[in-house]
């Protein structure tokens, strides 16, 4: 669809939420002069309550256009994408709730941005929307916030500074200090719920992906808890979608070298805090296979709230990385503030900012951050305060 036709640069869904709310914040605090976006959602009067929240520090914002549509409404969803370069969404369960408008967006050649962290729904829309989205030139981007940002452009950003031609084995190390989204919660109880239709919407993924067309080999690799000397940490493997996206980045891009090994970790440091970290996650696990327990929990972390803004001006993330080839080992690490709020708002930001404005490489499909934007996001983001540096 000719650029002539789109008279919005991007149409953010989900803002009456908490995160949308933040993304929307920072959208009218640090979207560039002339920036011609829209508000959607389903109710007229909350999105009316955000547009004026807005308009009270920036008063051109009082015209913000709204756009009343459902989440499942399919011919709605596609009459707004085609307006827009970029559809940016923070409206999830987005296996429940996204697949309608990853479609639109496939078909129309539209841009999309999200923050999930759902394995089964990046896999299953790359199965059915994958080609479509190649063939109208339409870049699908998941995992746009704190999953899977950090570790994705990490990874990509320590391959470059390392700079090796041979096998390259990594591993990432997380650590923080920060309260986990509502949404984060729901989707991660909505995973251990189905993992039968997680392992089945991934092997209908690797049938329809294939290997790298140049030969290469790029793989995650489940690693086991164990005392990393290099770093000082207890490490526990994360079973989260990270990995997998940084297997990706490094499956599409020759930077990675010709065989690329990813382990993903969360570090502590005592082993008292490891076992506790398995233990936490062993038993929501459980919980998450029971619908009486399940459901109970999902009601004590609500959707669409957080915590207030002096909670997390105190929160914080470190992912550490370790890259090794050929009797080289490179240490990076990527740092800033609130990762399940305020930092994840403003990856999300940035990243529809690039897309619709920034010389990317080309692409289009079902693509990673790193393969969509790469350089271009990383100093977008280094400029707004996301560290990403040598240590060692």
């Amino acid at each position: 669809m000719a650029e002539t036709t789109r008279d919005l640069d991007l149409v953010l869904f989900g803002a009456t939420g908490f995160t949308g709310g933040l993304t929307a914040d920072y959208l009218g605090e640090h979207g560039p002069a002339g920036l011609r976006w829209a508000l959607a959602g389903r109710n007229q009067g909350k999105l009316e309550a955000v547009r004026t929240r807005l308009a009270a520090t920036h008063d051109h914002l009082g015209e913000l256009e709204l756009i009343v549509v459902d989440a499942g409404d399919e011919a709605a969803l596609a009459d707004v994408v085609r307006r827009a370069k970029v559809a940016v969404t923070t409206v999830g369960p987005y296996q429940q709730l996204g697949g309608p408008l990853v479609a639109a967006c496939a078909e129309s050649g539209t841009d999309y941005v999200d923050l999930t962290g759902e394995p089964e729904f990046v896999d299953t829309t790359y199965v059915e929307q994958h080609k479509v989205a190649e063939a109208s030139g339409a870049r699908i981007v998941h995992a746009c916030g704190f999953d899977s940002i950090p570790h994705d452009l990490g990874a990509y950003f320590t391959v470059r500074e390392l700079k090796a031609d041979g096998p390259v084995t990594m591993r990432g190390v997380v650590r923080a200090a920060g309260t986990a989204s509502g949404g984060t919660f729901h989707s991660a109880m909505g995973a251990f719920s189905r993992a039968k239709q997680m392992t089945a919407a991934a092997k209908a993924r690797r049938r329809a992906q294939g290997k790298p067309a140049d030969g290469r080999s790029s793989r995650a690799v489940a690693g086991k808890p164990h005392r990393d000397k290099a770093l000082g940490y207890w490490l526990l493997p994360l079973p989260t979608l990270d990995p997998q996206v940084v297997a990706r980045s490094g499956a599409a891009l020759p930077a990675f070298g010709p065989d690329f090994r990813y382990s993903h970790y969360a570090g502590t440091k005592t082993l008292r805090y490891a076992a506790g970290g398995m233990a936490g996650v062993s038993l929501i696990a459980v919980a998450a296979q029971v619908p009486p327990a399940r459901n109970f929990l999902l009601k004590k972390v609500p959707q669409g709230k957080g915590p207030d803004e002096a909670k997390r001006a105190k929160s914080w993330f470190t992912v550490e990385f370790v890259a090794e080839s050929g009797g080289r080992s490179l240490r990076t690490k990527v740092s800033g503030g609130d990762p399940g709020y305020t930092e994840t708002a403003k990856m999300l930001a940035e990243s529809a900012l690039c897309l619709a404005f920034d010389d990317n490489p080309p692409t289009a499909g079902s693509v990673t951050t790193a393969q969509a934007m790469g350089d271009n996001l990383i100093t977008r983001l280094s400029a707004r305060g996301i560290t990403f540096e040598v240590v060692g």
